[in-house]
């Protein structure tokens, strides 16, 4: 099937694999541009690794402008706080990743962690946004406290425990849906996992007591290693969620990419998820366990040197 690119397009202008060339008047392969097609910036941590120099930031600064042309990036939000007491697990921030025609200096936001529950059946809190220019990544929902839903975002928190609940809902391509949570008058459950940005977050069943783990992040390996960053390659895993009653398998395992481990047994608090990944906090367990803080977010950019 032929591409629907778009018209009267704009000299860099980005349309799946291709990129506007005003100077021949015809869509190019991203894949075929040459060294002087890629911008000139410096800003954050900078280290030049398998032929591209990559800028990482872990707080807020700018990317500064150089001499104009494309850049690649990856930007994760910060990931939702772990809810209390039965809690989900905290939804991974959003992740973004793609190619960026770069003609000015860029401000860069990178998200904080959402803070993990320490009251009773309490939802955590979301994370915040980070943002390259007017690329944004959502912060992830905070998971659901005792018989609540996950919150939305980024990527969704975990349903809390003993209800019959959804997870929160995740912000396509950024990230997927929390899992969902199900419960009967006669049967108690754990909580669920929260979402991470490549897979949702775990659902629990009617009678489990073992709280569900998180959804995986996505792999970003050679990002991950030239930089110095992630967790063991991937970014953006969601929170696992709280133990009920008699659970105690060691607490429910964040997703790959961050996330924290949800509370296990009785009063056990959830872990945080990894700073710099955007990670979902871990849901407390039952009997007034805390969720635990989203990890940080992080921006990285890089360009062919």
């Amino acid at each position: 099937m032929a591409l629907d690119f778009p018209t009267s397009p704009t000299d860099g202008q980005i349309y799946n694999n291709y990129y506007w060339d005003d100077a021949n008047s015809r869509w190019q392969l991203l894949a075929n541009l040459t060294y002087n097609l890629w911008a000139k910036a410096t800003g954050g941590t900078e280290v030049t690794s398998g032929g591209y120099k990559y800028h990482t930031f872990t707080t807020g600064g700018t990317l500064t402008l150089v001499g104009t042309g494309f850049i690649e990036y990856l930007i994760v939000g910060g990931g939702g706080g772990g809810g209390g007491d039965i809690g989900g697990g905290g939804g991974a921030g959003g992740l973004l990743s793609g190619a960026y025609y770069m003609d000015d200096s860029l401000t860069v936001t990178v998200g904080t962690g959402g803070a993990g529950q320490a009251t009773s059946g309490s939802p955590g809190g979301n994370g915040t946004n980070s943002s390259l220019g007017s690329l944004i990544a959502l912060g992830g929902g905070g998971g659901g406290g005792l018989f609540d839903p996950g919150e939305a975002g980024g990527s969704g928190g975990g349903a809390g425990g003993r209800s019959d609940d959804p997870g929160g809902a995740g912000t396509g391509p950024q990230g997927q849906a929390g899992g969902s949570s199900h419960s009967n008058t006669n049967n108690n459950s754990a909580a669920a996992g929260g979402g991470g940005a490549g897979e949702v977050g775990g659902t629990t069943l009617v009678g489990q007591t073992n709280g569900s783990e998180g959804g995986d992040g996505l792999d970003f390996s050679v990002w991950a290693t030239a930089t110095s960053t992630g967790d063991s390659g991937f970014y953006a895993g969601g929170g696992g969620g709280g133990d009920d009653v008699s659970g105690s398998a060691g607490g429910a395992a964040g997703g790959a990419g961050g996330g924290g481990t949800g509370g296990s047994g009785s009063g056990g608090n959830g872990t945080a998820g990894t700073a710099n990944t955007g990670g979902g906090g871990g849901g407390g367990s039952f009997s007034s366990g805390d969720g635990a803080a989203g990890g940080s977010g992080i921006v990285i950019v890089r360009v062919r040197v």
